[in-house]
């Protein structure tokens, strides 16, 4: 997207370059020009020139931001967004944003003017934009910033969740700020490593850091609430191309076993073997008695392949959950509102750009030997030649400075305030 200041320039030549051809032409010809125009303007393709001046709704600083969590810049703005929060508790703090209308850009509504408040309370909207019914482009780009600042897909469209997190008082969100102050304090003292890589729970998301800056951050999958991702410290030792998945029990009991009892041919459409674990002989399906949940007593795994549970990538680190990353063939999880679906372990949307910067230092592993080698879905097992430190923390409110606070559900309910368990109570 253009600068403001270039766009505007862009435009404005545009409307002159009309103008001009305008007064030159013939009226016949003036009446096609101001046709074509329209069309232009109407065209579902065509620039978004209204969402380049209207981004302009708020002054504060840009979502994206290269700047770790783990940081001392991080503890200051979050200091700075405490203070902030709490002169906007000390003032009433903001307005609850009625649900009886689906509020999108077009709509014209009195909620309209509540949220509009809202958002200029927490600073997603300038104030110069003003309060009205009306849901123009300003609001829509002001919505779209607080829902990004929120982990939330920016479309513009006030829905259940959005609306939810949005109705959070302003007062809860001041303690889940000083909750996270202390969690983030501690995590910036520490040596996380040079190179490292944290997952941040409630955030779904990755963050491969070097020098000091995100050299890559990923978005990810992350454990239900009933099977939670555990908090955690290790290296990176391993990267295996082409993995082997074996199911753990409790998804052989609490997924498969039942699968298998609605469609017995489950395990062979899915390349799923069973071994006696004791022998390793391998057992056939039909032999098995699914009635019962003796099957748990066998090891189930799944042979490379692009069906596989893991797809191309499982990253080990030694750990005492049993828990790992990795790729995932089912990519369209990714775009999930609520991005906790796994059974504990964490998967990674373009995981193989991570394999790359894991595998940096280690000898003969470039782009293209990796891409080759999992085309040829023999399962390869590389050892990282530097452990790369891995670290697995729940951070649920953050700041990046500027004005720019992330909030996100508190999924697992470790910051002690029941409103912030959107995700479970909606």
């Amino acid at each position: 997207m253009k600068k403001f200041g270039s766009s505007a320039l862009d435009r404005r030549a545009f409307l002159t370059g009309v103008a001009t051809a305008g007064m030159a032409a013939v009226a016949s010809s003036a009446f096609a020009q101001q046709s074509d125009i329209g069309d232009i303007l109407s065209a579902p393709k065509r620039g978004n020139w209204d969402d380049q001046f209207d981004a302009r709704s708020t002054n504060r600083g840009k979502v994206a931001s290269f700047q770790p969590i783990a940081s001392r810049e991080t503890v200051s703005f979050i200091e700075n967004a405490i203070n902030t929060y709490s002169q906007i508790v000390g003032n009433g703090g903001w307005p609850s944003v009625p649900g009886n209308v689906k509020m999108q850009l077009g709509v014209v509504d009195p909620a309209v003017s509540v949220m509009r408040k809202r958002l200029i309370i927490a600073g997603d909207l300038s104030q110069s934009a003003g309060v009205s019914n009306s849901f123009d482009t300003y609001v829509d780009a002001a919505v779209k910033r607080f829902q990004s600042r929120h982990g939330l897909p920016a479309d513009g469209v006030m829905g259940q969740y959005s609306l939810a997190a949005m109705n959070v008082t302003a007062d809860v969100r001041l303690g889940q700020l000083q909750t996270n102050l202390e969690r983030v304090r501690k995590l910036s003292s520490e040596d996380q490593g040079a190179r490292y890589v944290m997952v941040n729970i409630p955030a779904a998301q990755i963050e491969a850091v070097e020098a000091g800056r995100v050299a890559q951050r990923h978005t990810a999958i992350v454990g239900k609430i009933d099977r939670q991702t555990p908090i955690l410290d290790s290296k990176i030792h391993e990267v295996i191309l082409n993995p082997y998945w074996t199911a753990p029990k409790s998804i052989i009991q609490k997924d498969i076993i039942p699968l298998m009892r609605k469609d017995p041919t489950y395990l062979e459409k899915n390349k799923i073997r069973l071994f006696d674990e004791r022998t390793r002989e391998e057992v056939p399906p039909e032999s098995v008695d699914w009635s019962t949940d003796d099957a748990v007593k066998l090891m189930f795994r799944q042979d490379p392949g692009k069906i596989n549970a893991m797809s191309s990538t499982k990253i080990n680190f030694a750990n005492p959950y049993a828990v790992y990353m990795h790729d995932t063939p089912s990519q369209g999880l990714f775009n999930k509102l609520m991005r906790f679906d796994s059974s504990g372990c964490v998967r990674i949307q373009n995981v193989r750009d991570l394999n790359v910067w894991l595998l940096r230092d280690t000898p003969g592993w470039d782009r293209q030997t990796m891409e080759a080698t999992i085309a040829s879905r023999v399962n390869t097992p590389i050892a990282v030649s530097n452990p790369v430190p891995v670290h697995f923390v729940y951070v649920s409110a953050w700041s990046t400075g500027d004005g720019v606070v992330h909030l996100r559900d508190d999924i697992y309910e470790m910051d002690g305030q029941a409103a912030l368990s959107i995700g479970t109570n909606t």
